[in-house]
């Protein structure tokens, strides 16, 4: 999954990463429901690339 991302998405994840670790350290419970809501807007975003792609006749 790695090579797929490239250079630059590695960064975001790791960017993504460290700043719920920032917020989990002043407190958990929001750093939870950040992630959720994270977790939920990567599943809508996957959905619609693959519903384009299907569209378009390439997945």
């Amino acid at each position: 999954m790695l090579d797929k991302l490239g250079p630059l998405g590695i960064v975001g994840i790791v960017i993504l990463l460290s700043g719920i670790g920032l917020v989990a350290y002043v407190d958990f419970r929001i750093a939870a429901g950040l992630a959720l809501i994270l977790a939920g807007m990567g599943l809508v975003v996957k959905s619609l690339v693959t519903g384009m792609l299907q569209s378009f006749g390439m997945f």
